[in-house]
């Protein structure tokens, strides 16, 4: 079971799960792309 559960790794959801995971919660980051960012 997660704690945060982030839909979407463009530069907001990148920085969600990297906030969430610093502060300890168990994160899951969903993106159907190949990368992070928001880069095509």
């Amino acid at each position: 079971m997660y704690d945060v559960v982030i839909i979407g790794a463009g530069s907001s959801g990148a920085l969600a799960a990297i906030a969430s995971g610093r502060l300890g919660l168990k994160t899951c980051l969903i993106e159907k792309g190949s990368r992070i960012g928001g880069v095509p």
